[in-house]
């Protein structure tokens, strides 16, 4: 790899606790860590500590990724989508105590630099208290970032596509780029729900306020492929865009030991490109009749696919939708990257999380993009306009904001047909994301520049 810093560079990092932002604060830490001289220190609460299997959760990275636990002083990752806010609020005013205390008592060297998820906020402060420079690692989209830094630039009650007195030009359809530069094709209808809800929107706006003070700003996207949001955020303060910060370290480990998951043996006796891979994320989930028409859309569809659904009840509606025992396969969980970079998989139906779209990206799967809330409209739109590799969902929704099966049924065809025009064309730009994603990745691209770049700021 290389020596990157000029002495040894011991970074803690603290993710906020959410299955998503984990992943991808975990990510980052194996693309530091694979440098020559950095360490570092990974602060959970006792619960993620579990829920990882750490110490042993990077076991490829050894002595140079260790863990520390807080107590478990926020409510459990089980169920915090039923209180968002009070999950949020939480975060943001009961883990800052027993942070600093456990730094206490960490062995050396003495922190270089505190990198912190953008949703743990009070990190910023603990910095300035010890004369710890603090960077923010951005999990979600550099254009949704750009739109929530810059949103005192958007107009009143422009955000939910309604409007308000002064302002009653401003509809769902008209664009962000008009007032935050970077944010190309996004509509004020993309930031919706989300930004319709005043006390989420308030947390959110909360901590963009103590990212406004941080020494700099790591996005787990990549240059090529957020050109305009990275370019304008560069414009406020230093920024890196290390990514895409996905896996894939461990998949070229997975390659040399497969590890005989059932699933893959499946995929391994499917046609090249006929599976359509089916995850709409751990967190947020859709509605009971969304449900029950994405189901009978896949039935409908002349696809195959492999559906990960942890819950036996959703399984159970699935397999009474879905008659047919060849038409797919569920399963509980899968290593997501490894199924997307597998030669059967032809598409992914997809929530648009910012962690689920960089992988696809980087495998080269054509998306069929089915949002619910965050930044995942935002990553939508990204996917069907401005990188055209997917097609949206979203927009086909009835008036009770439900997809009917048979549009569901229509894009899956559209999706996994080789032989239409549409796919060739957007498997062609599918193809140049994924050359540009690993090229950004390989020693002199884009993201190994500015991996090196970071480690330098940090060391100095």
């Amino acid at each position: 790899m290389g020596s990157t810093a000029a002495a040894p560079c011991h970074i803690v990092a603290v993710p906020y606790p959410g299955r998503g932002h984990v992943n991808a604060m975990l990510n980052l830490c194996r693309l530091l860590a694979a440098r020559d001289g950095v360490t570092i220190t990974i602060i959970v609460t006792e619960e993620w500590l579990s829920l990882l299997g750490a110490p042993a959760a990077l076991p490829d990275l050894g002595l140079r990724v260790r863990f520390e636990a807080i107590p478990n002083v926020i409510p459990s990752e089980h169920g915090r989508a039923n209180d968002m806010v009070g999950f949020m609020e939480a975060v943001y005013t009961k883990m800052a105590s027993p942070f600093e205390q456990l730094l206490d008592r960490l062995a050396p060297p003495a922190p270089a630099a505190i990198v912190a998820d953008m949703f743990v906020p009070w990190t910023v402060g603990v910095g300035e208290r010890r004369g710890v420079p603090v960077c923010i690692m951005c999990p979600i989209s550099a254009t949704m970032f750009a739109v929530q830094y810059n949103f005192h630039l958007l107009p009143p009650a422009a955000a939910g596509g309604g409007a308000s007195p002064g302002t009653s030009n401003i509809t769902g359809s008209c664009f962000v780029e008009n007032y935050i530069p970077g944010t190309k094709s996004i509509r004020f209808a993309d930031l919706a729900p989300t930004h319709t809800d005043a006390l989420l929107l308030d947390k959110i706006l909360e901590a963009h306020s103590s990212v406004k003070k941080a020494q700099c700003i790591v996005f787990t996207t990549f240059q090529e492929l957020e050109s305009d949001a990275i370019g304008a955020m560069r414009q406020n303060c230093p920024v890196y865009a290390v990514g895409p910060c996905v896996p894939f370290m461990a998949l070229q480990e997975h390659k040399a030991s497969p590890d005989g998951d059932d699933y893959m043996a499946w995929l391994d006796a499917q046609p090249a490109g006929s599976v359509l891979y089916v995850s709409l994320g751990s967190f947020l989930s859709v509605s009971a009749a969304q449900f029950d028409e994405i189901a009978a859309g896949l039935a409908g569809s002349k696809a195959r696919f492999l559906w990960v659904l942890r819950d036996a009840d959703a399984c159970s509606r699935v397999r009474g939708l879905i008659r047919d025992p060849d038409a797919g396969l569920i399963v509980p969980w899968t290593n997501q990257l490894r199924v997307l970079c597998h030669p059967s998989v032809g598409g992914f139906f997809t929530h648009c999380g910012m962690n689920s779209t960089l992988e696809a990206v980087y495998a080269g799967v054509p998306m069929l993009t089915l949002p619910i809330a965050f930044d995942q409209p935002t990553n939508s739109r990204l996917v069907t306009e401005v990188w055209k590799n997917g097609i949206g969902l979203r927009d086909m929704a009835r008036a009770d904001g439900v997809i009917g099966r048979g549009e569901i049924a229509s894009a899956v065809d559209r999706l996994m047909r080789p032989d239409a025009a549409e796919f060739q064309d957007m498997r062609k730009r599918v193809t140049l994301w994924k050359d540009a994603a690993r090229a950004a990745s390989e020693e002199g691209g884009s993201s190994w520049k500015d991996v090196t770049s970071f480690i330098n700021f940090v060391s100095r």
